[in-house]
């Protein structure tokens, strides 16, 4: 098994390009199975899940050809309808294939999902969701079993809860279905904008994109044809080298990034002491001296995103003065807190909300990751520790950074990856 060894503290210098966003690509990996032609995505992030999902489309019948970050995939022959425990056991997007698969053949059988042991992350949303548009629902021996043999019915759907994996469900099944589904209460990540924008320039009519209510007209049934596109930036592997620049106070260029999708991270940093020069595609941060601490609240879209919460935590420790962390999204994304202590943060938990005081000095220790972004804010924690610090169970990291190793070793940092 692989882990990270670190040796701190570093300053890191220099420029880091960044790949497509993995939580953009896999709901459009998913997105083929409602095309009728080749499908050909660019910027395709080389990550675990990405290969995760493509092994399930292939066990369903679906072809691929993989590029120099990219992939055409071909779904005309699908000949099996069960996403199996086996493949998607890793992953909770796994959960992305049920919307288009059931659209298309009118039944599907696919496994409850794995993936980060973050908290609870139910899917009744999306269930509820394809029983409003006709379809029959039953979960049996870790399957959900759906049918809906003349295929599923427009509807008008209001979640009870922002969902982000729930929108993009829902709004691949009404592409297929017949008549029109609203969405309210709809995610308004821009991984989810993607989605829409590109069925739309593939003849699916969709209204209201970028907003909280989503109007799709279905096609009936009719495949689509869905043209070239590249996947966007991946604003969370952008966010997470902000504060690995911020954490070693070091001049860091981000390049092939969106700017505008990091809003509210940049804001944060901003109020923390840092400076930025921005352009229509790069971000650079400027030291600080002394990092102001920070009171941050997770919330969905375009609030400031739980999934740099952990990383936040780690640069928190730095921060002269006390800082408060309150995780609305998920209730048990606060499983890093003991790794960092390991290290010598000083970090009390009062239920969904962390303190931490600052500035503590860090050193150097062997720690475990226990999810993905929990890895990222134990690597950024040992950028600005003394000594040697070895990240275990860097699977979780694999699962979405693109050599995050290489790219931070590109950046001045002594980091290897190592073997047990």
């Amino acid at each position: 098994m692989d882990y990270l060894r670190i040796e701190g503290p570093c300053t890191l210098s220099g420029s880091v390009p960044i790949s497509g966003a993995k939580n953009a690509a896999l709901p459009l990996i998913a997105m083929t199975l409602l095309a009728k032609n080749d499908v050909t995505l660019n910027r395709l992030p080389a990550v675990k899940d990405i290969k995760t999902l493509l092994k399930l489309l292939e066990h369903l019948g679906a072809t691929y050809t993989m590029g120099d970050h990219s992939v055409t995939i071909n779904t005309q022959n699908i000949i099996h309808t069960r996403a199996i425990y086996e493949i998607v056991k890793t992953m909770r997007a796994s959960i992305l294939a049920l919307g288009p698969l059931l659209a298309r053949e009118g039944h599907c059988e696919v496994s409850l999902p794995g993936g980060c042991a973050i908290g609870q992350r139910p899917i009744d949303l999306h269930l509820k969701a394809l029983e409003m548009m006709g379809a029959q629902i039953t979960i049996k021996g870790g399957y959900v079993y759906a049918e809906a043999r003349q295929g599923l019915k427009g509807a008008h759907i209001i979640f009870d809860k922002i969902t982000v994996t729930g929108t993009a469900n829902i709004v691949m099944a009404a592409a297929l279905a017949k008549g029109k589904t609203i969405i309210t209460n709809a995610a308004r990540e821009p991984e989810v904008v993607q989605l829409c924008e590109v069925l739309r320039r593939s003849g699916v009519g969709i209204e209201g994109i970028g907003t909280q209510e989503l109007v799709i007209y279905g096609t009936d049934r009719r495949l689509i044809e869905i043209e070239p596109f590249e996947i966007i930036p991946d604003r969370i592997e952008a966010g997470t080298y902000l504060c690995a620049a911020a954490i070693t106070r070091s001049r860091v260029t981000l390049t092939q990034v969106r700017p505008e999708h990091l809003d509210a991270v940049i804001a944060k940093l901003r109020t923390m002491g840092f400076g930025f020069e921005t352009s229509a595609d790069t971000i650079t941060i400027l030291p600080t001296q002394q990092i102001k601490p920070a009171s941050i609240v997770t919330q969905e879209y375009p609030a400031f995103p739980t999934d740099m919460q952990a990383q936040f935590l780690a640069l928190s420790t730095q921060a002269e003065g006390t800082s408060t962390i309150e995780e609305r999204l998920f209730e048990n994304r606060f499983m890093h807190v003991s790794e960092l202590q390991r290290l010598g943060a000083e970090i009390r938990l009062n239920g969904n909300v962390a303190t931490v005081v600052g500035p503590a000095p860090l050193y150097g220790a062997d720690v475990m990751a226990t999810d993905l972004r929990a890895s990222s804010a134990l690597v950024l924690a040992a950028l600005a520790a003394e000594g040697t610090t070895d990240v275990h169970r860097i699977y979780h990291l694999d699962r979405g950074y693109e050599g995050l190793e290489l790219k931070l070793k590109a950046l001045g940092a002594n980091i290897t990856r190592l073997q047990e």
